[in-house]
């Protein structure tokens, strides 16, 4: 039995000593690969490095405390070398002053881009810097241009407006020289020099409201209100012309704060080009109803529509489709309702009609103090 048992004995350590091997080779072959990979990351992280270097935009790595940990050279470059250590919020303070847009910062005589990325790891941030200075300049140029391009076209446009009213009113009034004219033509002659003249003002105060801009007031207007005033007013016209007239106003008593003739103004412009372009016995709707915050106040006819190509013009100052128009009407309207923070939309398809639908937000504190008073 005991040389039996001192047998098993040898045999298990032999089957011992060649596990060991094994696990001798296998622990060899993967210190290699430790090793390896610890090379590859040491290499990767000296390729990062010399990137982050190299980098034109600056990178500031901040810990969950908002302490600047650590920074490349051109953040250095911006803020200044001593700024490791320091709160992120101290270097804002120290070097930079805010802009009306999101993100940017002035600089000294620079702006700067500032972007920012959570690391849920570490629960820092990593905040990635650009230098848009040249980009803003170029920006702001544009702009110029563009506003120079468009005073141009304006000035083009309005001494268009203005020739043919002005050469008919003088070739009437040159009329009135004549000798053998009879008084009854001679009256006809300086009621149609008038008429031009006043179509003269009537441009010319156009667009002086256009270049001036709407000023939003402080009136308290009950949208209710607002829609029975514009409807009462042209009703009259509606009927005289044979339209179905009909008003669909569900704005309980939402009120909206600004200026009172500006607001019927654009609304009555926009329910007499429905009128004009209706024929008689057509339908016109003045509806207005509350989305949230929002009041929607829509004009709504059954002419002809309009064309694709006209729609993306409809609301360019001097466009216009009639003979007597200034072409200022929807672009003085438009004006109006951002002055008033909404907007003014077209829908329409060639043949089915068109509705102009301004977006205006409400004013629910107003709203609940008119509610109580």
């Amino acid at each position: 039995m005991f040389n039996q048992v001192s047998a098993e004995l040898t045999q298990a350590y032999e089957s011992l000593q060649v596990r060991a091997a094994s696990l001798t080779e296998e622990l060899a072959v993967a210190n290699g690969e430790l090793r390896r990979q610890y090379q590859e990351k040491e290499a990767l992280s000296e390729r990062l490095s010399s990137l982050l270097d190299a980098l034109p935009a600056g990178v500031v790595l901040l810990d969950a405390s908002a302490i600047v940990a650590a920074v490349n050279p051109a953040a250095m470059a911006i803020f200044g070398a001593d700024m490791v250590g320091r709160h992120w919020g101290d270097v804002v303070r120290a070097s930079l002053e805010p802009t009306m847009a999101v993100g940017e910062w002035l600089h000294g005589e620079g702006r700067l881009s500032i972007g920012e990325s959570a690391l849920p790891s570490a629960g820092g941030k990593i905040l990635l810097i650009h230098d848009v200075t040249a980009a803003h300049r170029m920006k702001t140029e544009l702009e110029r241009n563009q506003r120079l391009a468009a005073m141009g076209e304006m000035a083009a446009s309005l001494a268009h407006q203005l020739r043919t009213p002005l050469a008919a009113a003088l070739l009437y009034t040159s009329n009135l020289g004549e000798a053998a004219v009879s008084d009854e033509a001679r009256a006809r002659f300086s009621e149609k020099a008038s008429g031009q003249l006043r179509r003269l003002e009537r441009l010319i105060q156009d667009v002086l409201l256009f270049a001036r801009g709407e000023s939003i007031g402080r009136d308290v207007i009950p949208v209710s209100d607002l829609l029975a005033e514009a409807a009462q007013t042209v009703e009259p016209l509606m009927r005289e012309h044979g339209h179905i007239f009909s008003v669909d106003e569900s704005c309980g008593g939402a009120v909206i704060v600004g200026s009172r003739k500006a607001l019927f103004g654009a609304l009555v412009n926009l329910l007499e080009n429905a009128m004009q372009a209706t024929v008689a016995g057509g339908k016109i709707c003045l509806s207005g109803n509350c989305r949230g915050d929002l009041v929607v106040i829509g004009v709504r006819d059954s002419g002809p529509g309009i064309t694709r190509e006209m729609q993306t013009r409809i609301f360019e100052p001097f466009f216009t489709t009639k003979g007597q128009g200034t072409g200022l009407g929807l672009a003085i309207a438009l004006g109006v309702a951002r002055a008033h923070g909404g907007t003014i939309d077209l829908l329409s398809e060639p043949g089915a009609g068109a509705e102009f639908v301004i977006t205006l937000p409400v004013s629910p504190a107003e709203s609940e103090s008119e509610h109580h008073g």
